[in-house]
């Protein structure tokens, strides 16, 4: 949507929806997928991935090009502040000085929910090292307005637990968090079908991020055209206003004068 750009940090993009690299058969896949999806953004976890630090192995960024894609190292894998900022400063290295990166410190690795004392203190660091830090956080209004007052260029409310395909199950958190937001707000994780990602983007979310929604479908290609028009769907119907919710009372569609026989 060019006419509608995604402004992260001063750039611009056309597309609403984030897409994760992992969990795909092999690189050839990851890239039919990112490419049916639309993303421009495309996360990476640098703790899994090789972009560059084992030479010997195959190397993602030759699948998925620097100069095509705006590639987001992310800190998957973290569970400390001190864990994440040097992996992201690994990444920045990796990448030629590359700015924009996304933390996640988690919690515990059953559930994957971020451990927001950790996330804050390294999104601090990682601020006044330079970063342009686009945050992984719980679905709380008042965490999350503190990232912002950090100085994080977008805040990324879980939908749900990372992977598990349940949806938004609080759109009531999500709505305090975008109508107290001067920055994107980002739904990420949880996301299971297009359904969800739509209603994500009604409530006002600015995009979306997912991986497994789209990596572990039957036909990921397939999920991830339907992703890319959930979300733009959902950003027009966002745009468009919906209509009043009106209870106990119907109001015709046509006109209720000058019927025949009246």
């Amino acid at each position: 949507m060019i006419n509608d750009p995604l402004v992260i940090a001063g750039k611009a993009y056309g597309s609403r929806l984030l897409v994760g690299t992992g969990k795909y058969k092999d690189f050839a896949e990851t890239r039919e997928a990112i490419d049916t999806s639309g993303a421009n953004i495309v996360t990476v976890a640098i703790r899994r991935s090789n972009i560059g630090q084992n030479p010997d192995e195959p190397n993602l960024l030759d699948a998925l090009p620097p100069d095509r894609f705006t590639i987001l190292p992310n800190t998957a894998g973290c569970y400390t502040a001190d864990d994440a900022v040097r992996t992201l400063r690994l990444g920045r290295e990796l990448l030629d000085g590359h700015a924009l990166v996304k933390l996640e410190v988690l919690g515990d690795p059953k559930s994957l929910f971020p451990n927001m004392p950790e996330t804050l203190k390294a999104a601090e660091i990682l601020v006044k090292d330079g970063f342009d830090v686009m945050v992984y956080c719980a679905d709380d209004p008042i965490q999350s307005k503190m990232l912002e007052e950090i100085g994080c260029v977008a805040i990324m409310p879980l939908a749900s637990l990372i992977g598990s395909g349940m949806g938004i199950v609080n759109p009531w958190n999500l709505r305090l968090i975008i109508d107290n937001a001067r920055v994107p707000v980002i739904v990420d994780a949880g996301v299971g079908t297009a359904s969800d990602a739509a209603i994500a983007m009604e409530l006002g979310c600015d995009g979306v991020l997912m991986n497994t929604a789209i990596a572990g479908a039957s036909q990921p290609v397939l999920m991830a055209s339907a992703m890319k028009k959930a979300v733009e769907a959902g950003r027009e119907a966002f745009r468009a206003g919906r209509m009043r919710r009106k209870f106990y009372s119907a109001d015709p569609s046509s006109p209720t004068t000058g019927l025949i026989g009246s």
